[in-house]
């Protein structure tokens, strides 16, 4: 990257329901002497933004950029170390804006929860990355920063310990959070992007399509996303059931992606896993039930309404709008505590909690995302470029600036 830049950091999307989150949250967390700006389409809105930020974000720049305007992505691309970007469904309004970054060798922090657009990228811009020294990081959010940190810091405490390569790895999600209009989005962009299309349901199907080498990865047998069990059969301190995790299919990928870029460091036998809890009361096994049964007649649903233009115009009535989402009492209410559990090759065992308060979708992300954007800005980082995952970008340095703000990352050997 070279070295002089007018802005350290750029919030793309800075407009929109999670990005104005963001932008709030970085009032609170970056230095004073920081280069900030904020981007979006409309000149208006952005000022009205910065307006309602409060006198840390007055001088912040605006910059005007179009998602549909190569030309003005590549332009304040170039103008800055790092762009965060909040603006998706990535699958339709992303590549632009990250080929852009690769290009200039600017550091990237994105929220995509969608995998195919992650393999579209690495495809695409790979190497163009590499090339000029760009990081490109997806999932800087609650997809999928404490999927990927958790275990990486059990990785961390192993190797510490010198207890032998990871095997059996399970997270166990503990949430309560709502749903916006552009999270649902984002999966009817996946739904209608595999519709009629094989190949591309294979791609999202496959637990190591985001392999930098699916030749190398391990031959552990059927690994499925999908849930319904005793929580104590996955360690004896749980009690309740679990169930499928709807996030599952996506973190667990960028979890695997991690190990490889990491030259297969968890282990060749490292078998990972999420899940979701689903409570402990007598009707817990019905509720696990119903959950994992939804989410697959949910997708199933979806997938087939996408593939038709009346079933599409029925979805935009009935799902939310994207743009909108949990009101800020629903979001201060929330919380989350993410717990993983791990089997050394020599026997040791490990448990991982991260933690925060906040709905973990969008006030935690508005965290998770700011500090990684910060992290790429200012922390010095692995050299190592290219399209990456949180955990292979940033590792500890991130870990330590999440504590730092206030979230619970601790990893205990049992």
């Amino acid at each position: 990257m070279p070295q002089h830049r007018e802005f350290d950091l750029i919030l793309f999307g800075a407009t929109g329901f999670v990005g104005k989150l963001t932008a709030q949250y970085l009032t609170t967390a970056v230095p004073a002497d920081a280069r900030i700006a904020l981007a979006g389409r409309s000149a208006d809105k952005l000022a009205a933004t910065r307006a309602a930020l409060g006198p840390v974000a007055a001088n912040w720049e605006l910059v005007v950029a179009d998602s549909s305007d190569p030309a003005s992505l590549a332009a304040m691309a170039e103008r800055t170390k790092v762009v965060v970007t909040t603006v998706g469904p990535y699958l339709r309004y992303g590549m632009p804006l990250l080929g852009a970054c690769a290009a200039a060798g600017t550091h990237y922090a994105d929220l995509t929860g969608e995998p195919l657009f992650i393999h579209d990228a690495i495809e695409k811009f790979e190497q163009t990355a590499v090339d000029s020294g760009a990081k490109i990081v997806n999932s800087c959010g609650y997809d999928s920063i404490p999927s990927d940190l958790s275990v990486y810091e059990i990785y961390r405490a192993s190797l510490a310990d010198d207890t032998g390569e990871l095997e059996s790895t399970t997270l166990v999600a503990y949430l309560k959070g709502g749903m916006s209009g552009g999270t649902i989005d984002s999966g009817r962009a996946m739904m209608e992007d595999v519709a009629g299309d094989s190949a591309r349901g294979k791609i999202l199907a496959h637990p190591y399509s985001l392999s930098p080498d699916r030749s190398m990865e391990p031959n552990v047998g059927r690994q499925s996303d999908q849930a319904l069990a005793r929580a104590d059969s996955i360690d004896a301190s749980l009690s309740g059931w679990v169930t499928t995790f709807i996030m599952a299919s996506h973190n667990t990928k960028v979890v695997r992606r991690t190990n490889g870029l990491l030259g297969w460091a968890y282990g060749k036998q490292f078998r990972y896993r999420e899940v979701m809890n689903a409570g402990t009361s007598p009707a817990a096994p019905l509720v696990a039930a119903g959950i994992a049964g939804g989410i697959v007649a949910g997708m199933a649903s979806g997938a087939v309404l996408s593939r038709v233009s009346l079933g599409r115009k029925l979805l935009d009535r009935i799902l939310p709008k994207p743009g909108t989402g949990p009101s800020e009492a629903a979001r201060l209410a929330g919380w989350f505590a993410m717990k993983t559990f791990a089997r050394t090759s020599s026997g040791a065992k490990y448990q991982a909690t991260f933690s925060g308060s906040g709905d973990p979708g969008y006030q935690a992300t508005a965290v998770l995302l700011g500090q990684s954007g910060l992290c790429l800005a200012f922390d010095t980082l692995p050299d190592r470029a290219g399209v990456l995952t949180p955990a292979s970008a940033m590792g500890e340095a991130l870990t330590q600036r999440l504590r730092d703000a206030g979230m619970t990352i601790e990893v205990t050997r049992s």
